[in-house]
């Protein structure tokens, strides 16, 4: 418990620095919450142009197919504001020498590198999306359901952890290549995958068998689709049972190529 605090409190300053240092150059932080903004109105619009010709997509009526969109935004948000900056910038540390000093520091080593950076231009994301799914929800006057909502929240945290550690994987390639710059443009393939519900891939065979990949083999279509589904769908017991296994998988392969990789590592001492 004493430990768990004492990176409560880590985190607490971390965010508090990254937010002093943003808020030095306020006019950028304005144009990247703009930007935001704009991008999930540009999402919005194109359903509602979508919608205007069909009153389902891939088996989702119109209000559950926006919530799901909000569930994607939040979870996306959520991301990029913890750790797409720090992972981003790890591979800059390799180069330089700078990991070093990090990992010289007596704090968990993937806590620290991953978490380091807060991106606060990226946070009302999450608001947004949460602000979609209320509206979601509201207009197919769905009524409060307890269980519904508490695996919602469940299968929420375990989408952030799955996306957290396809993310880790892809970052510790900077320990050998150096530079990641394609390596984490695979990461924006990932969640434009998490950004369509899996129904999609059900019109033809081959593209049924991909679908199946991207759900049991690299489960990254699990991240949004499973906490909308729960939600405003139907509750599959076995498939929130397996994406519970699933988040322990990879957060725990994640973490140990991660640490398999800095024992590759070679400081700039050696």
């Amino acid at each position: 418990m004493t430990s768990f605090l004492r990176y409560g409190r880590m985190l607490g300053s971390m965010a508090r620095f990254t937010l002093a240092r943003e808020m030095a150059f306020r006019g950028n932080f304005l144009v990247k919450v703009s930007v935001e903004v704009i991008w999930l109105g540009i999402m919005l619009a194109f359903y509602q142009t979508v919608f205007g010709k069909t009153s389902h997509v891939a088996e989702w009526t119109k209000p559950q197919y926006f919530f799901f969109i909000g569930c994607f935004f939040a979870i996306n948000g959520l991301i990029e504001t913890l750790f797409l900056e720090s992972c981003n910038d790890f591979a800059e540390l390799v180069r330089t020498g700078d990991l070093d000093f990090l990992l010289l520091k007596p704090v968990d080593e993937q806590f620290l590198i991953s978490l380091r950076k807060i991106d606060w231009g990226t946070a009302p994301n999450v608001f947004m999306g949460g602000g979609v799914m209320v509206l979601a929800l509201v207009s197919m006057s769905w009524r409060f359901d307890v269980p519904a909502f508490l695996l919602f929240v469940l299968t929420f945290a375990c989408g952030l952890l799955i996306a957290y550690s396809f993310m880790l994987v892809l970052t510790s390639f900077s320990v050998w290549l150096v530079r990641n710059q394609s390596l984490m443009e695979m990461w924006w393939l990932f969640s434009s995958l998490a950004r369509y519900p899996r129904e999609v891939f059900n019109s033809k065979a081959w593209t049924e068998q991909l679908g199946r990949a991207f759900t049991y083999l690299v489960p990254i279509l699990l991240v949004s689709n499973v906490p909308a589904r729960v939600m405003v769908k139907a509750i599959e017991p076995g498939l929130v049972a397996y994406t519970v296994f699933a988040t322990i998988a990879t957060f725990w392969a994640g973490r140990r190529f991660f640490r398999h990789a800095l024992r590759s590592y070679r400081s700039a001492s050696s």
